[in-house]
């Protein structure tokens, strides 16, 4: 599409995004606490802020990739030129001949492709602020505090980078809240994972035991588009949801190196394992999370302690099953991409964690999956 066509169609959807969060706030019911009134200017989480950021973009080039069941338009901006990698077959039949690089050639002289999933989960928008600072940095070398970040913007110039500020518009649209920052965690979950009929909260984990949620549902969660699909837990051999093809199919094309999946809860920040990864990916893995933690620890972030680690056991096998094939083992198993998912806090009150902290978590993140993919890196030669 092109840049000033966009712009004004962005300007135009902008209004009608106003007119829905004014709708999003009626939401709110009696007893909730109310919205918080002193949101720092740089803390951007709304649809709104959204395209704000996207009608700006001078240097990445953005794409609408899917619309959701809600008519809300589901983006991509993209940095950097696509590598030409020269398939000749798709992923799993190239595992199969022994050798990836017949899906994809990743030499030396090709560059790392790093892929950022936004929240499919519409209630955990400290995603969709660490992306838009991110789009920020991207253009400008500076988040939107006016902080500079010289090494994430050189990277910039180093990779091929995807990025999707949010998988799931409807679910970010019914969320009465611009952010859950001091509010209970009660709330949260309230609009979250939706309640049923009779008003009691359907909670994590029953919330997945519906699929489809439709039904027995009051106030349909933030976890789900407006079809009641979770995009997380899709069926993705023959996915319902155009959010969900279009998630996989940016990671058909472009071959990842390494994508990561924000979400949030009332947690110190961490990454969860693929749990239907290869035994050599979760290594890779761990070695990232703790990584990771170290560098939250260095700087003073709230962290998971000196001695945490993923735990990869010799053998992982658990019966009965209790870890999903979600949408990081799907991307994997399609592009072989170094799949993960990134907990941030919410800032709730339980886990304390302020508009300031949540920020520097997310950069902190994005930096260290760049340094990551540079220092190691898989080639396909």
């Amino acid at each position: 599409m092109q840049q000033p066509v966009f712009k004004l169609l962005a300007v135009a959807l902008m209004l009608f995004i106003h007119c829905e969060v004014a709708i999003a706030q009626l939401l709110l019911q009696p007893g909730d606490p109310p919205k918080q009134p002193d949101i720092p200017v740089f803390y951007r989480g709304t649809l709104m802020d959204i395209e704000q950021a996207i009608a700006k973009l001078q240097r990445g080039e953005v794409a609408q990739i899917a619309t959701s069941p809600g008519g809300l338009p589901v983006y991509a901006v993209y940095y950097g030129e696509k590598e030409g990698f020269k398939g000749q077959a798709n992923y799993n039949s190239a595992v199969a001949a022994q050798n990836p690089a017949f899906y994809a050639r990743k030499g030396a002289d090709t560059k790392p492709v790093v892929y950022f999933i936004g929240p499919v989960h519409g209630q955990e928008a400290e995603g969709i602020v660490g992306l838009v600072n991110l789009l920020e940095i991207a253009e400008t070398g500076k988040d939107l505090r006016g902080k500079a970040w010289p090494e994430l913007g050189e990277f910039f110039h180093k990779s091929r980078v995807i990025i999707l500020p949010t998988g799931n518009p409807d679910g970010r649209r019914r969320v009465p809240y611009d952010t859950f920052v001091g509010l209970p965690e009660e709330t949260m979950t309230k609009y979250g994972q939706g309640t049923k009929k009779d008003g009691t909260l359907w909670r994590w984990p029953h919330a997945k035991a519906l699929h489809p949620m439709q039904g027995d549902v009051g106030i349909l969660g933030a976890y789900f588009n407006d079809d009641g699909i979770n995009i997380m837990h899709d069926e993705f051999f023959a996915p319902m949801a155009d959010e969900t093809k279009a998630i996989m199919k940016i990671a058909l094309e472009e071959v990842p190196d390494i994508t990561v999946s924000l979400h949030s809860c009332s947690c110190t920040p961490f990454v969860i394992q693929n749990a239907h990864a290869p035994h050599f990916m979760k290594r890779r893995i761990d070695d990232f999370a703790r990584q990771l933690n170290n560098r939250l620890i260095s700087l003073g972030l709230p962290n998971r302690g000196s001695n945490w680690s993923l735990k990869v056991a010799p053998e992982d096998e658990q019966f009965p099953p209790r870890s999903s094939f979600n949408l990081v083992s799907a991307l994997h198993h399609a592009s072989g991409t170094m799949a993960f998912t990134f907990e941030s806090p919410h800032g709730t009150i339980e886990d304390g964690t302020s508009y300031e902290q949540i920020l520097d978590i997310q950069l902190t993140l994005y930096e260290e999956i760049f340094r990551y993919v540079m220092a190691e890196r898989l080639l396909w030669e």
